[in-house]
């Protein structure tokens, strides 16, 4: 069933996700606060909108992909709950910290509307091609209503639980990921050190047990494994100042209700460090360079 959707948020991931939207015949309408973005959703098929509230009015759901907490809390707070029409749809597909979202859907359920946290993984190249991973927090009914919408999007869709727990999902995963790509990294820049080639050391431990996806989907090391961003000079991919804040969304959360995270916690401080070092923009696995003292 084809669909009227605001989209509220065009950056890297939004814009391919909305073109997905508009490729799966639904009709979107968008707002993004930068002109080139909102020219780019245009370009697409997308009718722009002057203000997230001009988007939203007489939308069947609204779709927001937003930077931070702050940002989906106002969005909704100021905008978007006065200006939707009754039964309206809320997905918010943003990664925040897990009490905004169940504050902000906690005020929407208030107001009579359904509504999801519904973060991503994929990256910006499974946004463009529309093979995003939707881990989904939510009621049943919500789900089911937003399932078709997060399919146009995304080639999985699952339903982690209640409200904030598509968040919980995603910032446990992440920070599963970014502990295991340091891990990684140091296993190739220790290997390198005592003699191992580097592709022979891929050739072993690819197919062993300290086997992980960050060695052999998203290898750290340039010419080894399938191509990843380390072969472009750690550009595009998953940003290093990204992944630090989800380590910090992560261990936040996990102070929050006393579980212990000492090796999430430990690659939080090591992403810090890369953007301290003015790095935030490169892709995340360059975390190799920094432990060989590059």
């Amino acid at each position: 069933m084809t669909q009227t959707i605001a989209f509220i948020g065009l950056g890297n991931m939004g814009g391919g996700m909305a073109a997905n939207l508009l490729k799966n015949g639904h009709a979107v309408h968008a707002f993004d606060l930068s002109d080139d973005a909102l020219a780019r959703a245009q370009a697409h098929g997308a009718i722009p909108a002057d203000s997230a509230a001009q988007a939203v009015a007489g939308a069947d759901a609204i779709v927001t992909m937003l930077p931070a907490g702050k940002h989906v809390e106002g969005v909704y707070g100021g905008d978007v709950f006065g200006a939707a029409k009754p039964g309206a749809l809320f997905l918010d597909c943003s990664t925040i910290d897990v009490g905004t979202a169940r504050r902000v859907i906690d005020a929407a359920t208030a107001r009579g509307f359904d509504m999801v946290d519904a973060p991503v993984s994929g990256g910006i190249a499974a946004a463009n091609g529309g093979t995003l991973t939707f881990m989904v927090g939510g009621t049943d009914a919500a789900f089911d209503r937003a399932k078709p919408i997060l399919s146009a999007m995304g080639k999985a869709v699952i339903h982690a639980g209640g409200p904030g727990n598509g968040q919980a999902a995603k910032i446990c995963n992440n920070m599963l990921l970014g502990a295991t790509m340091v891990a990684t990294c140091e296993a190739f820049a220790m290997a390198k050190k005592l003699g191992l080639d580097p592709q022979t050391f891929y050739d072993i431990s690819s197919v062993s047990s300290g086997q992980s996806w960050s060695m052999t989907s998203y290898c750290p090391v340039p010419g080894v494994g399938p191509q990843s961003p380390s072969d472009n000079g750690y550009q595009g991919g998953f940003a290093v100042g990204l992944m630090l804040k989800d380590l910090k969304l992560a261990t936040e959360a996990a102070a929050a209700v006393n579980a212990a995270v000492p090796m999430g916690n430990a690659a939080a401080a090591l992403y810090q460090l890369l953007v301290n070092q003015g790095e935030a923009a490169r892709d995340f696995s360059l975390m190799i360079e920094m432990l060989e003292g590059k």
